[in-house]
């Protein structure tokens, strides 16, 4: 018997995304069972639709019956990675690699795999693998050249990405990057020509009509950057993010907060950029510093409490809180952010919701919550500092960022050209009062480094009284 014609026994239905799925849409009427080919075909289908446990449940079941089945190996350590075992998910991918020396594939998953878990060196160990390999593929080059500029090997970094543009000019990554990587280095007319070349080859590139608009800002060139934007707007109307960043631009048509559609297209693109994250990892500093003023508010941390990261994104947040937690819980409007955070593998739930109706949902339920970076996409502050006022306990505490008003005036807040908004100390404490909270602790902080210039912001605690 062949290893194709192995059969994959179907047991009791075990849900919707379990056995009982996979039977209604593969197998015929009065079957009991699907070959190893069928098996992986499903597979791979519920995989690539995002139904990680029906996937997982079908790829463990060809290893149950082929145990040295090096797709189905890898395939899952890839499932594994993206639920948040990423242990597991590093063993399989190794294993199916040395299973298999000669395929690429199998060292390229695992060097992504051990890139977003931010073990780099590592991961460059896996790509060099693979460019030995294939040499001669543009994607590895850049991938390459990403998690090298991550570690500031500029000169390494510059390479990777020029081989990747040899071998295909039209790469539009590629030309981004290095667009992010004379930005990097100061060099800001080059990043410029790269930002344009990519948008010549992509007109609907989001990412690069934002880091060039922001460019011009940089060297003073406003109009510049306000026809970059307007350009996008005429070429995609209906574009939520070419909208948000012209009116950021112009200062015509300001929203009261970023649109919900805006913040899922923006971070859903943001999240699905294998680059963008690793190069936004760089200097970024609000979840470092909002655990640590969780540390302050809460004490050495016992795992006892009902968590909330608030705006949770990749879950950046998630590692540094969860020794306080009970139970952790991330929102996010941006599904492909919540997958990513769910890679953590330290969340007990993830919802996908807007965070001022989720926290008006979840009324005297959380022991504390942390926000990091997620308010500066909201103008006037009232509204969320009262649902977080009705979400939190009696005694809990709420830690959060803002972006900091360059005189910290008692104007009102401002959208920046980059589409976030900066706040001044008057108009958050009334928001903080209004709401019934308490300030505990507030000082300016360097929330990150921004195209080489540091941005300034709040790092506040209120809690809501006993």
């Amino acid at each position: 018997m062949t290893i194709a014609n192995l059969p994959i026994l179907f047991g009791e239905p075990e849900g919707p995304d379990g056995e009982a799925r996979a039977r209604e849409e593969l197998l015929p009427p009065g079957r009991s069972e699907l070959g190893i080919d069928e098996a992986l075909q499903l597979a791979v289908r519920m995989h690539r639709e995002g139904r990680l446990d029906g996937a997982r449940m079908l790829y463990l079941r060809v290893l149950e019956v082929v145990p040295e089945h090096p797709d189905a190996m890898a395939m899952l350590g890839v499932v594994e990675h993206q639920l948040g075992h990423n242990d597991e998910a590093v063993r399989l991918l190794r294993e199916a690699a040395e299973r298999v020396p000669g395929f690429m594939g199998f060292h390229l998953n695992l060097g992504n795999v051990l890139a977003s878990c931010n073990r780099l060196e590592e991961a460059l160990q896996s790509y060099e693998k693979a460019l030995e390999l294939a040499p001669h593929e543009p994607d590895l080059h850049n991938n390459f050249g990403a998690v090298l500029q991550a570690l500031k090997r500029w000169d390494d970094a510059r390479a990777a990405f020029d081989r990747a543009l040899a071998l295909d000019a039209g790469h539009v990554r590629a030309w981004n990057n290095l667009g992010l990587l004379h930005e990097a280095l100061g060099d800001t007319p080059a990043s410029i020509r790269a930002y344009l070349k990519a948008l010549d080859l992509s007109p609907g590139h989001g990412i690069s009509a934002i880091m060039l608009g922001r460019a011009f800002f940089k060297l003073g060139q406003r109009e510049k950057a306000i026809e970059v934007f307007r350009q996008w707007m005429l070429q995609f109307p209906d574009d939520p993010t070419a909208k948000h960043m012209l009116a950021a631009a112009s200062g015509e048509g300001v929203p009261e907060r970023a649109a919900d559609d805006y913040i899922e297209q923006h971070f859903d693109s943001f999240a699905a950029s294998f680059e963008q994250v690793l190069n936004e990892r760089l200097d970024y500093r609000a979840p470092l510093l909002c655990a640590q003023m969780l540390g302050q508010c809460a004490g050495e941390p016992a795992r006892a409490l009902e968590v909330l990261d608030i705006g949770c994104g990749t879950g950046l947040c998630g590692p540094l809180i969860a020794p306080w937690a009970r139970r952790l819980v991330g929102v996010d409007l941006s599904a492909g952010m919540l997958m990513r955070a769910r890679s953590k593998g330290v969340y007990d739930e993830l919802v996908k919701a807007e965070l001022t109706a989720f926290l008006r949902s979840t009324p005297d339920v959380w022991d504390a919550a942390v926000c990091a970076d997620t308010l500066c996409y909201f103008g006037d502050l009232h509204d969320a500092m009262a649902a977080a006022a009705t979400s939190l306990r009696a005694g809990a505490v709420l830690v959060f960022t803002v972006e900091a008003l360059a005189d910290d005036g008692a104007g009102e807040p401002k959208i920046q050209h980059h589409g976030r908004y900066a706040h001044g100390s008057a108009h958050i404490e009334h928001a903080i009062v209004a709401a019934g909270l308490t300030m505990e602790h507030a000082r300016r902080e360097v929330l990150r480094q921004e195209g080489g210039e540091p941005v300034h912001g709040w790092l506040l605690a209120v809690r809501r009284p006993r």
